[in-house]
């Protein structure tokens, strides 16, 4: 009995058959290198990776990296950080020269540095080479009003174990910053910080700044220091002329009042002059009434004359006013 098979089929069957033996054969080389390396990667999983989009090239090159250098690290653990977005190359290397440098670092620490966007390989080195970090130029006022300068250099070594979730270098700057303005503004003269500016460091390095932090700070040490503005007599002249300012805006309400106190009693003045000037108008009247009124004669009139004449001159003698200012009209 003859099996009926369709030609689409054998197609498919030989294709799929030419694809995996070419895949094979591209793995046969890496293969080969992995066999004589020590690395145990059978070609099976070396084409499953190259299935599940993994790149066998970099796995088997770390993985005899590995096993050169001693390490006992697994494919699968290699794939899983390759999958997760890790950078397995760099991690491998970290862990290569941490075991080299008698560091204890294991492959879960390292993943997780490096999953955290640090730079787990920096970050052995730093703790084998320690790193110098400078200070910008920082500024602070002793207690005398002198401004001093200084830039610091802190040596820092990392932390490996506080390295995920340590703040970094910016917090050390920071505070060493901080730590140096609180040192020299303490200081009783310039003069002091000038002649020890170790204890700037000294004292600063007793703060345990390097707390929560990713880094130990080895060393701080006081690179350059420098005489600045005189403050506190900058400070005393702003006060000075804030006071100047103060007393001139006094004094000149003061004379503004005078002068509106003044003006008043001006109107006041002319206020009354003109009821007097109103009042003296108002005699002819009176007086011309009584005349026809019959209430004031003709020798009474003369009488009223020779009083005003005698008041008249009498005022003038003593110079209190004018002869005639109240016969006018």
């Amino acid at each position: 009995m003859e099996l009926d098979i369709p030609n689409w089929l054998i197609i498919s069957l030989v294709v799929v058959g030419l694809v995996f033996l070419i895949i094979i054969f591209n793995m046969l080389g890496l293969w080969i290198q992995a066999l004589f390396s020590g690395a145990k990667i059978s070609l099976f999983s070396m084409v499953g990776m190259r299935i599940r989009k993994v790149n066998p090239r970099l796995i088997v090159t770390s993985k005899i990296m590995a096993v050169k250098a001693g390490l006992e690290v697994t494919t699968n653990d290699l794939e899983a950080h390759f999958l997760a977005g890790g950078n397995v190359s760099r991690v491998v290397q970290a862990l290569i020269t941490a075991d080299k440098a008698g560091i204890p670092l294991n492959f879960k620490q390292a993943t997780a540095i490096d999953l955290a966007g640090r730079n787990v390989l920096e970050a052995v080195q730093m703790s084998v080479n320690p790193k110098v970090i400078e200070t910008p130029m920082v500024a602070a006022m002793a207690k005398n009003g002198i401004q001093v300068k200084a830039i610091a250099r802190v040596t820092v070594r990392t932390n490996i174990h506080r390295l995920v979730g340590g703040a970094g270098e910016q917090t050390i700057l920071a505070r060493v910053g901080e730590g140096i303005v609180s040192t020299i503004g303490s200081a009783d003269s310039h003069k002091s910080v000038l002649e020890n500016p170790d204890n700037i460091s000294k004292t600063v390095l007793a703060k345990g700044l390097d707390s929560g932090t990713a880094f130990e700070i080895l060393s701080i040490d006081i690179a350059d220091v420098d005489i600045g503005e005189n403050i506190g007599a900058k400070l005393q002249m702003d006060q000075a002329n804030a006071d100047k300012n103060i007393a001139q805006a006094k004094a000149e309400e003061r004379r503004a009042m005078a002068i509106a106190q003044e003006q008043e009693n001006i109107a006041r003045t002319q206020e009354m002059r003109a009821k007097v000037v109103e009042a003296e108008s108002q005699v002819p009247m009176a007086i011309a009434e009584a005349f026809r009124a019959g209430r004031l004669g003709v020798m009474d009139y003369y009488q009223l004359k020779n009083v005003q004449a005698d008041t008249d001159m009498r005022q003038s003698l003593s110079g209190s006013g004018t002869p005639g200012s109240t016969s006018k009209g």
